[in-house]
């Protein structure tokens, strides 16, 4: 039973409303907002928050927001349409730190609560470099005299990189999956500085050919706990740890020697302690994501390191202290859904703090054990909710009520399936279309999620419910492989890529379709992005059940894709050796959808990001070819500007247009 529940209040105003229902568009998305990084200031008065929005003219972007919880009023820490984001208190409460514009200059800014005295700190560069998960960029000293934040400068191979001729020496030298403004890694160093807020003076503490990153300052204030690959060649051996760095004298030392991977430390309140995410599994990958993250602590002094989550089998995220130590709070993947839970310090049961169908993204504490967090529902993007555990939560945000005053929101439900080799149940989400009659018939689209170590779940999806509104139900199903449900169905598909798990998709369908009669077997689609788009091509080679596939980021050939991507050793890390050893090349061909182009009767639309570094473009460009080669109607839809998948809102509302108009060719007319 969840801690938490929600507080929903209905006037009439609202009954009218629902009343003149209408349904969502392509271009509602350009109004939708949602929050993200809650942050409550220290004297329990104050909310930090970021609101994301799509109405800009690129890519999405956040503004940072104080809230006053006495009265819900907030400040915007942005003009007109800049960005701003971070939101770190100072423990006195007197200074906010975020990143933003002031003036002419942009970067680290801090400034009072209500936006007044704002001082400019430093620029704040970023890299492009493919790094794995990361952790806080700024943390406040305990005298909140000094901030310290982590700051990118140019490495030894910038230049060469970066000239004409360009010189390539480095064995991860394309971008990060999404970055898609440019082809190559800009070889930058994250390294961590130190300002001093009175005088302004800035000292850089760390430097080198290694990144140092995921800060957080010990409450002593004599040290900041950081995570480093430290490896000879960490672009071929991904091997994070934690570290501690001496303020006053700029000396590390070690806190972890492992082969496993640390991420995200943070300090206990007595500073005794550390707690952080963990792996067990030695790696030699840029970054697992087979196996689920636990959470684990470890004595500040290196010592007595101990699996704190090893009693929940699922992936476990961010983890965080209570303000009296008692308490581990994480997020939890269950089932579809991110819920928020809590564990002892000392050990013991685990606790659900919310535990309602959705996605918990962030959280902060506030006085008195109250709790601010983002939750986004069935029926909405994440909004803020705040309150006490065991007590009734009070919804903070309303972003999007102008925009789903009166829209039909479609419902979804769950359904379990047994697997086609009987060794799992696999879940999925069915969501139904929002104008269903007693004996009306609908399409159905299957919508696979990408990973393939991910999941799909309840919560609010845009584009199911743009589907819904035309009358078509859509189908997400989590494969083996996904996660949420233990280590031994996330390990499922190793070795067994476009085998076990595409069959566990057409099972689900079946058994979608067997217990709701009205879902239409002639009218079927198939899409997915990344790991959703290889099935969505792969799946389509097999069988001819579908009447359309929208593959997006799809890896077709696994043999040229292990060679292309800046994810190199992907394949390796799915299958347990590198493709020239063994008879892992014949496999890797054997399980390409390209290899099966000639079977495909199935129209399909590929889309794909033009400087997608994950999967390339050139993997769309062999299938869009060979299905024109074997007679197969075919479109090749480019969006520049585009890293692994689609980031701009003009360039999803023209996918889902688009997508939509591709079905609505190749669905046969209503009966």
């Amino acid at each position: 039973m969840a801690l938490f529940r929600f507080l929903i209040f209905v006037n009439a105003g609202t009954a009218l409303l629902f009343a003149q229902s209408r349904t969502f568009t392509g271009t509602d998305l350009y109004k939708l907002r949602s929050a993200s990084s809650v942050s409550v200031s220290p004297d329990g008065t104050r909310l930090a928050y970021s609101v994301n929005r799509n109405d800009g003219p690129g890519r999405p972007y956040s503004q940072l927001h104080v809230m006053t919880l006495a009265d819900g009023r907030s400040v915007s820490f942005s003009k007109e349409k800049d960005p701003s984001s971070g939101g770190e208190w100072s423990p006195d409460g007197q200074w906010i730190a975020y990143t933003g514009k002031l003036g002419d200059q942009s970067g680290l800014i801090v400034a009072h609560a209500d936006g007044s005295a704002a001082k400019f700190i430093s620029t704040l560069e970023g890299t492009n470099s493919p790094l794995p998960t990361t952790g806080r960029r700024f943390a406040w000293s305990p005298d909140s005299k000094r901030l310290a934040f982590v700051n990118a400068v140019p490495g030894p191979e910038t230049a060469d990189a970066s000239g004409d001729p360009i010189v390539i020496t480095r064995y991860l030298y394309k971008p990060d999956y999404d970055e898609g403004l440019t082809h190559f890694n800009d070889n930058r160093r994250l390294h961590i500085f130190v300002s001093d807020i009175a005088s302004g003076q800035i000292r850089q503490l760390t430097d080198g050919n290694h990144h140092e990153h995921s800060i957080d300052w010990s409450p002593d204030g004599r040290e900041i706990a950081f995570v480093s690959n430290r490896e000879p060649n960490e672009d071929q051996f991904f091997n994070y740890d934690l570290f501690a760095l001496d303020v006053a004298t700029g000396s590390m030392r070690r806190i972890t020697a492992t082969e496993n991977a640390e991420y995200q430390p943070r300090w206990s309140p007595d500073g005794k302690a550390i707690v952080y995410l963990g792996t067990k599994r030695g790696l030699t990958d840029l970054e697992t994501t087979m196996e689920d993250t636990h959470v684990w602590l470890i004595d500040a002094d290196g010592r007595n390191r101990r699996e704190l989550g090893a009693a929940i089998d699922n992936r476990q995220l961010e983890a965080n202290w209570s303000p009296d130590g008692r308490w581990i709070y994480l997020i939890l993947e269950n089932r579809g859904s991110n819920q928020l839970v809590r564990i002892p310090a000392a050990g013991g049961r685990v606790e659900t703090v919310v535990g309602d169908s959705g996605s918990v993204g962030g959280y902060s504490f506030g006085k008195e054990d109250n709790l601010a967090y983002t939750f986004a529902s069935p029926r909405d993007l994440a909004q803020i909710f705040y309150g006490k555990p065991g007590q009734a939560s009070k919804k903070l945000t309303d972003l999007n009520a102008e925009l789903m005053a009166g829209k039909q929101i479609a419902d979804v439900e769950p359904l379990t399936f047994i697997s086609n080799d009987n060794k799992y149940e696999v879940e999925a989400f069915l969501t139904k279309p929002v104008n269903m009659t007693g004996d009306s018939k609908h399409p159905l689209v299957v919508i696979i999620h990408g990973g393939p170590h991910g999941q799909q779940g309840p919560a609010f999806s845009f584009r199911n419910q743009v589907y819904a509104g035309l009358g078509w139900a859509t189908l997400m199903v989590n494969y083996r492989g996904s996660t949420g449900y233990g280590q031994k169905f996330a390990d499922a598909v190793y070795g067994d890529q476009n085998g076990n798990e595409g069959q566990d998709v057409i099972y689900g369908l079946s058994a979608a379709m067997r217990r709701n009669l009205w879902i239409d077997r002639d009218r079927l689609g198939v899409e997915g992005v990344s790991y959703g788009g290889q099935l969505s091509a792969w799946l389509v080679t097999q069988t001819n059940i579908f009447k359309a596939s929208i593959p997006t980021a799809a890896i077709i050939n696994l043999v040229s894709y292990n060679y292309m991507t800046y994810y190199n050793q992907y394949e390796q890390m799915e299958f347990g050796i590198f493709p020239h050893q063994g008879n892992l090349m014949d496999l890797l061909w054997q399980r390409s959808s390209l290899k099966y182009v000639a079977q495909v009767h199935t129209p399909v639309m590929l889309m794909h990001g033009e400087n997608d570094a994950d999967v390339p473009i050139a993997e769309a460009e062999q299938f869009y070819i060979g299905l024109k080669d074997v007679g197969v109607e075919s479109v090749f839809v480019r969006y520049p500007r585009e890293g692994h998948g689609l980031r701009e809102p003009k360039h999803v509302v023209d996918s889902i247009d688009r997508s939509i108009k591709w079905y609505e060719k190749h669905f046969p007319p209503t009966r």
